[in-house]
């Protein structure tokens, strides 16, 4: 062979042909239909195609096809119905593992241009090299639908920024609260048939940048392109007022080119997480309005607001006298496993004796009451509105003998009380049962027992109320309930949001009057989050909890002075000698007697802190 003929290439090898066509050549046309319509879907197709390409195996539904990657429940059903139509023209007894005769082949699994468009590929391949084609088009900008949950959050956020004085950011309750004016969805209900509600469409805005999430509990603020954004939203919004046409077109003119409906993703993958209502319903976010005119929005002022002008704070929304019902709310851990027949009869007894009670979960405590508001169902719907709920200041933990016995040991009950203090209410009660004879056949002494039980009451400033069984626990849950009903009946009740004005009690409480500064049981149960995300000071605070004498005023004091262990070894550095570091904390002054710590306990954490090694 002469040097100067080309060199030739072996014989390429043939590629397996695909065992499925039939699919293969309708995802091929689903995706190129969808590249034509200029839609995100072909994504979704050609990744389908890919994985269809790489399966050897025929497949003889669309059903088998779930186990291969990128095929979800929408693919499915597309090929489904395509493959019953396919069999109603050729007969039952049709082959779908190969091609019937004169039909075109599958298209190609590449990226391969559509039908349509290739006769005009050189042409559009001039343009690209002028710079005048549509290879460079700009991604259409996120444009949310008028009253949509997304909407809603932008303008409200937008809304709040520009109050003079604003902190900037917005809390989750609030936002919802505020935004529920905006939208036609409920924040907290979803759709009949439905998992999500509007406020699923915040996991969209902060994919997108335009809202960002931060601080536990989170807090939620606009970034730039969200200010962007929602300022055009509320310039629409004004003139939407003086002519609809007129907003309605300038919002269609400030769009990008080519904008169209936003598609569902198909494959139902997780690269659009959005948020699930899995809560039970009773948990529901209670202080939500919902969609309803102004008029029938009640207001403690008494007179309906514009959105721009109503108040920033949860706290605006009441429930007047006769509106609402007290309830006793059960955990549900009161009623199910261990000794079964004990439990039930907690409930049977409440049963007979008429107590208006509701069993759910609880984060914290046995027992709680909630003023539930009274609302009627609604015409031709079958779920009713949800009904707001606002905790009573009164909860209780309930103690038989051998469970305090045990959370002794194991250490829960220090830790039990410590929650229910910080839990924002303000009357905890303990309930402890069997406090007779039973005493005597548990690991730890009587005595013991007797004076965790008076150290709850005296130095905790818990009201401890002992019982002797179910019955009686029974008995004292009906008399409370029956005597906060009395209590509550004539009092209107202001729902107070505890992530922006604490835990401070009133004046009123101070005179023996019962608070009606409540706050929502949503955020009750969710601060009670036993396992949530903690700050720095907080483990520092349970770390210090945990040494011998270290009470829980005394923890909160050093608290004060050293919010966290790195500012505590640096003031330990800052001492001069070992004498005065031992010192250090022994004049800090705890509870409300103003005890010093003392140099006993002030030497025990220099040592924990300072010691090189193990402590000996």
């Amino acid at each position: 062979m002469s040097t100067s003929e080309p060199v030739l290439l072996g014989r390429k090898r043939a590629l397996p042909s695909c065992p499925n066509p039939l699919f293969l050549k309708w995802l091929t046309e689903l995706r190129d239909e969808a590249k034509e319509k200029r839609q995100k879907t072909q994504y979704t197709y050609q990744k389908a195609i890919s994985s269809l390409n790489k399966y050897p195996l025929p497949l003889q539904n669309a059903k088998e096809a779930k186990i291969l990657q990128n095929f979800g429940d929408g693919i499915c059903k597309i090929l489904d119905e395509k493959l019953q139509q396919y069999y109603r023209e050729n007969g039952s007894e049709a082959p779908i593992h190969n091609l019937p005769k004169g039909a075109p082949p599958p298209g190609r699994p590449d990226n391969s241009v559509a039908p349509s468009r290739k006769k005009n590929a050189a042409g559009d391949q001039g343009k690209d090299r002028g710079g005048g084609g549509r290879g460079g088009r700009k991604k259409r900008e996120y444009m949310p639908q008028r009253r949509s949950g997304g909407y809603a959050v932008l303008l409200t956020l937008y809304r709040q920024s520009q109050i003079p004085g604003s902190k900037g950011y917005m809390f989750k309750l609030e936002l919802q609260a505020e935004a529920q004016l905006l939208c036609d969805k409920s924040f907290t209900v979803p759709d009949l048939g439905s998992k999500y509600t509007a406020w699923s469409s915040v996991s969209t805005l902060v994919q997108k940048s335009l809202v960002m999430k931060t601080h536990n509990p989170a807090r939620y603020s606009l970034t730039e392109e969200g200010l962007a954004l929602a300022e055009r939203l509320e310039s629409v919004e004004r003139e939407r007022k003086d002519g609809p046409e007129q907003g309605r077109e300038r919002l269609r003119g400030e769009g990008e080119e080519g904008s169209g409906p936003e598609v569902v993703d198909l494959t139902g993958s997780d690269e659009e997480e959005k948020e699930k209502v899995n809560e039970h319903p009773t948990e529901m976010l209670a202080s939500v309005a919902q969609p309803a005119s102004k008029g029938d929005r009640v207001f403690c002022s008494g007179k309906a607001q514009e959105p721009q002008a109503v108040s920033r704070k949860p706290n605006g929304e009441c429930l007047p006298p006769g509106s609402y019902d007290i309830v006793l709310c059960v955990d549900f851990i009161e009623t199910t496993g261990g000794t079964g027949h004990r439990k039930q009869e907690l409930v049977k007894e409440l049963r007979r004796n008429g107590v208006n009670f509701d069993i759910r979960k609880l984060n914290v405590g046995d027992f709680l009451w909630v003023a539930r508001e009274k609302v009627a169902p609604v015409p031709g719907q079958l779920r009713g509105p949800v009904s707001r709920e606002l905790v009573l200041d009164y909860i209780i933990e309930r103690k038989r003998m051998d469970d305090l016995c045990g959370s002794i040991i194991d250490g829960r009950f220090r830790e039990q009380k410590f929650r229910l203090k910080r839990c924002g209410l303000r009357r905890p009660v303990y309930l402890v049962e069997e406090c007779g004879a039973a005493a005597s056949h548990l690991s730890l002494p009587e005595a013991t027992l007797q004076q965790a039980i008076v150290n709850t009451q005296v130095v905790d400033r818990f009201f401890v109320k002992r019982v002797q069984d179910v019955r009686e626990s029974a008995a004292y849950l009906t008399v409370m309930t029956r005597h906060l009903t009395k209590l509550y009946q004539n009092r209107t009740l202001i729902c107070r949001s505890r992530e922006l004005e604490g835990d401070g009690g009133s004046d009123e409480e101070e005179r023996g009057v019962p608070s009606c500064s409540l706050i929502s049981f949503a955020e009750f149960n969710l601060d009670a989050v036993k396992n949530k995300c903690q700050t720095v000071r907080d483990v520092f605070a349970r770390q210090l909890m945990q040494i011998s004498g270290l009470s829980g005023d005394k923890a909160a004091a050093i608290l004060e002075n050293y919010s966290t262990p790195h500012s505590l070894l640096t003031a330990y550095e800052q001492c001069a000698n070992e004498a005065e570091r031992e010192k250090l904390l022994s004049s800090i002054r705890y509870g409300k007697l103003k005890r010093n710590l003392g140099p006993a306990l002030s030497r025990t954490l220099y040592q924990l802190y300072c010691t090189q090694g193990a402590l000996t």
